[in-house]
């Protein structure tokens, strides 16, 4: 058993059932959570701390919070989630399986966590998040979320007029390119052994992006500790300060395999997310999904507001669920 003597209260996990447990602690979590705790509901969040964002050095497009360092939002957002009542508390759930409905038929789930403490819950609201795989070149990974970026909303301005280079994984790559070559007149395509139509091609050449289909040997570091450029199979270095690359984007389901859980991959290998309907519902009664785990490509703003909306429809669950139990207990005095 954990000791919990010098554990603060808004750690420890409470005795008896909750409402609702809350997997995951980003923008999605906290935001469903904060919904939760505002309706009285008690609410868990099981958060292991580890969010997507953490090198970026701030977000962006989120009105009212334009570049603010995702650290300092998400305590913000665990602040006003405790504020109201609702517990944070700092951990990685083992399994998380269906149990054994109430006495008087609600619903019930429970949650083992890695180091062997356990929270029973009525609902589940899961925005665990997602990993990034990027592309097998070496050096690359080093430059994540700096000199390496992802996404021209999320990264775009902070890069413009940089001499930028796209590493191609799909045809979607293609796509990607376009929206680059908005904010840079320099931008090399690595093709790295993808197919390029004829249109695709004219259209480059049209806007002057260049084309290199030799294989990539290795990400080259400046003396500062920045991108230099890439050296290719052939020997040659391509001088580039950002490399824009689509990552193979993975719903982070550890742990939640008892559930049952419906999972999609996405075409041109984009990767693989939980299958969710209107607010977040998923196959599974009592069990919600929002956030980076269901939209792979959900900025913040994105994933704050479906986690908020997913909140918003577990309590209404929840006091649909309370009426039909009074209800049957009144009937039963009676």
């Amino acid at each position: 058993m954990t000791d919990t003597r010098s554990t603060p209260d808004f750690e420890v996990l409470p005795e008896g059932t909750v409402d609702v447990a809350v997997l995951g602690g980003g923008a999605a979590g906290l935001s469903g959570a904060l919904m939760l705790a505002r309706s009285r509901r008690s609410v868990v969040v099981i958060d292991a701390g580890t969010p997507r964002n953490a090198p970026a050095d701030g977000i962006h497009g989120l009105l009212g919070h334009e570049g603010t360092p995702p650290g300092e939002y998400l305590e913000r957002g665990r602040g006003e989630v405790r504020s109201y009542g609702g517990r944070i508390v700092t951990g990685t759930v083992a399994a998380a399986r269906p149990a054994d409905p109430s006495a008087d038929g609600d619903l019930r789930f429970t949650l083992e966590l890695t180091d062997g403490r356990r929270l029973t819950a009525r609902r589940l609201l899961i925005a665990t998040g997602l990993r990034d795989e990027l592309p097998d070149v070496p050096g690359l990974a080093e430059h994540w979320g700096h000199g390496v970026v992802h996404c021209p909303y999320c990264h775009g301005w902070e890069v413009r007029d940089e001499p930028i280079g796209l590493l191609a994984r799909g045809p979607i790559s293609a796509h990607q390119a376009l929206l680059f070559r908005q904010l840079t007149d320099d931008l090399v395509y690595f093709q790295r052994g993808t197919e390029l139509d004829d249109e695709t091609r004219e259209r480059f050449d049209a806007l002057g992006i260049r084309i290199v289909d030799d294989q990539l040997a290795e990400v080259i570091a400046d003396e500062g500790g920045g991108i230099a450029g890439v050296r290719l199979a052939g020997g040659e270095v391509v001088e580039r300060r950002v490399l824009a690359v689509g990552t193979t984007m993975h719903a982070r389901t550890e742990g939640l395999e008892p559930l049952g859980l419906p999972m999609e991959e996405l075409p041109h290998g984009m990767g693989r997310h939980i299958v969710t309907g209107m607010a977040g519902t998923t196959e599974v009664p009592g069990v919600w999904a929002a956030g980076n785990v269901a939209e792979l490509s959900a900025q913040v703003g994105a994933s704050a507001a479906a986690g908020a909306l997913a909140g918003a429809h577990i309590n209404a669950q929840l006091a649909a669920a309370d009426a039909a139990v009074a209800a049957r207990k009144a009937d039963t005095a009676a």
